[in-house]
């Protein structure tokens, strides 16, 4: 199928990136995963990785949420990889994206982002003037970055968390459901409350 879509993951985040494909009308010829639990993912079949030959594949997204995993595979995958933006996405004209980043409905990117490669900006998220999220970020539903903000590699932002104007979220980082960050926020760290304060760290090694 010409200009077709492979995505990697079958997974209930495999199912969001589908149902943004097909707002778009793009047209998706299957989804691979190393152990698919099931044969179809909202009608797209599914195969699994070992029986794929992946110098059929056009254009690819990679349908897992993990920001580890997603890592590791766009790195061992050279593939062509591709953004999935829905219908209902506000993106600034004067914002730019890196590849493999998903975008799903209702979030709102405003002028002077930058947003790095296999990023996953979630429902209704909001992301302020010049902030800049860097790649295998995630931001999920909910979630207001005011202006100026930094993400770092790998950082995984919470439900409904708020991020204050300037702050800088450390590389693989961790922001609990709910946090209000009013200050930087270390490497690895993983955090939670209003305000924000540190818990423990993740192992870096994991990374």
């Amino acid at each position: 199928m010409e200009n077709s879509i492979t995505l990697f993951g079958a997974s209930g985040h495999g199912k969001v990136i589908i149902d943004i494909l097909q707002s778009n009308s793009f047209p998706i010829e299957l989804v691979v995963d190393d152990n698919p639990k099931t044969e179809t993912l909202l009608g797209i079949p599914v195969l699994k990785v070992s029986d794929f030959d992946f110098t059929r594949i056009q254009n690819m997204i990679i349908s897992i949420g993990n920001n580890k995993i997603r890592k590791a595979i766009s790195e061992k995958y050279k593939v062509n990889y591709i953004n999935a933006i829905h219908s209902t996405v506000i993106l600034s004209k004067n914002s730019e994206l890196g590849v493999g980043t998903v975008i799903m409905a209702g979030a709102i990117v405003n002028p002077n982002v930058i947003i790095g490669n296999h990023c996953i900006i979630n429902t209704g998220a909001i992301i302020e003037h010049d902030c800049s999220v860097s790649d295998y970020a995630h931001i999920s539903p909910g979630v207001s970055l005011a202006g100026n903000v930094t993400i770092g590699e790998g950082a995984h932002v919470g439900i409904g968390a708020c991020v204050l104007p300037g702050v800088r979220i450390g590389k693989w980082a961790t922001i609990g459901a709910g946090t209000v960050v009013l200050k930087d926020v270390p490497n690895y760290a993983i955090v939670a409350g209003n305000p924000a304060t540190i818990l423990k760290y993740n192992t870096k090694d994991e990374f």
